[in-house]
């Protein structure tokens, strides 16, 4: 049967995993037609009938109010464009600050379709209360993470746990580790790397004071985002680092340790056992209201999961280099602080579940329009 679907995924992790979805539906439903917004790896799916817009992804209430036009004018767009097609349905993909307003927004004009969300926003951690909100104009949540599946069902919202697209069609390399390299993973966005990645560099310069023969490799997400990278890199005071692209999953599997940037990141690292240390910030206007807000103890999903610190933990004015290179430092030279962490880490990755999150995400919607 021939299904007319909407996607919007607004980051470069949402365009992954979009993609996937999307290959998925057209095995099952051949005749399916793609419209909407997301990133190179959907249109590759989908021709021109999407909008490539997963580099205008912000962190933060300081972000979004500077380009807060360009988001109102995309949003009305899309709403347009929505009414338009008369798609079967609407899948959100992850991106919530965007997507549960459109969300919302289309339910509130009595629009037909069925508005699925693909990657639970995590509003567990920050205003539980607005679940039995989502449940008014939701009609399907796909969740990711297994305890989500109850929360959002005692709120009436049919909910389906697919697994989480990180063990997708992965598989670790058994090489052995270079134990004088250190991966820096500052982030895919070019505001966060220019806000993280001067503390990781100072933190490897205090770590290559101690042993000058250690080398580094940044990693960056984009082409635009390396261009960054290599002008802070070429403006710090560390040697022997070099910056590659798009190649963040290889670097995971070849340092033997590294900094890593809050995010789906981090579950990754966990997934190819790397043991690292979580760096993040923003600015403090985004920093001050988001600390009042959030519920959880951690920032780092291998510590939410886990349900304790097995991840060092280094956010905003804890962000200091000294401390942060005694903690890589530990894991570099402890062998047990390195077995422990790696032991936890693949305790965590079992509750993810298996292959094929993608295809039971495509399944889940299919029997979702039936």
């Amino acid at each position: 049967m021939a299904h007319r679907l909407y996607i919007v995924a607004g980051e470069t992790s949402g365009d992954t995993h979009a993609a996937r979805m999307m290959r998925a539906l057209l095995s099952l439903a051949p005749e399916s037609q793609f419209f909407g917004a997301g990133g190179p790896l959907m249109r590759a799916v989908a021709g021109d009938h999407l909008m490539d817009w997963t580099q205008e992804a912000v962190v933060g209430l300081w972000d979004v109010m500077v380009k807060y036009p360009y988001f109102r004018k995309q949003f009305y767009r899309m709403y347009r464009e929505i009414l338009e097609l008369q798609p079967s349905a609407v899948i959100f993909v992850d991106y919530p600050g965007f997507n549960l307003r459109l969300a919302e927004y289309l339910r509130r004009q009595r629009f037909s379709g069925k508005l699925i969300y693909y990657i639970s926003p995590q509003v567990w951690a920050w205003n539980r209360h607005r679940i039995r909100r989502m449940a008014r104009f939701l009609d399907l949540m796909l969740v990711i993470f297994p305890f989500e599946k109850q929360l959002y069902e005692q709120s009436g919202l049919r909910t389906v746990f697919v697994g989480h697209p990180i063990v997708e069609e992965q598989t670790r390399s058994d090489q052995p580790r270079d134990k004088r390299l250190i991966g820096l993973l500052p982030g895919s966005r070019s505001r966060e790397v220019r806000r993280i990645l001067p503390v990781m560099l100072e933190a490897g310069r205090l770590i290559q004071a101690r042993d000058p023969s250690m080398r580094f490799i940044v990693g960056a997400a984009t082409s635009s985002v390396e261009e960054v990278i290599r002008k802070m890199v070429v403006h710090s005071a560390l040697k022997n680092v070099t910056v590659r692209v798009r190649g963040a999953k290889d670097l995971m599997q070849e340092a033997f340790a590294g900094m890593v940037a809050s995010g789906t990141a981090t579950l990754e690292s966990s997934f190819y056992r790397f043991p690292f240390v979580l760096v993040y910030k923003v600015s403090w206007l985004t920093y001050i209201p988001g600390r009042l807000l959030i519920r959880v103890k951690y920032l780092g999903m291998p510590n939410i999961l886990a349900g304790k610190e097995i991840i060092p933990e280094f956010i905003q004015h804890r962000a200091d280099p000294a401390k942060i290179a005694d903690a890589l430092w530990r894991l570099c030279s402890d062998e047990n602080a390195r077995k422990q962490m790696i032991c936890e880490m693949d305790r965590i990755i079992v509750l993810l579940g298996e292959e094929g999150a993608g295809f039971r995400a495509a399944c889940a919607v299919i029997q979702g329009l039936s």
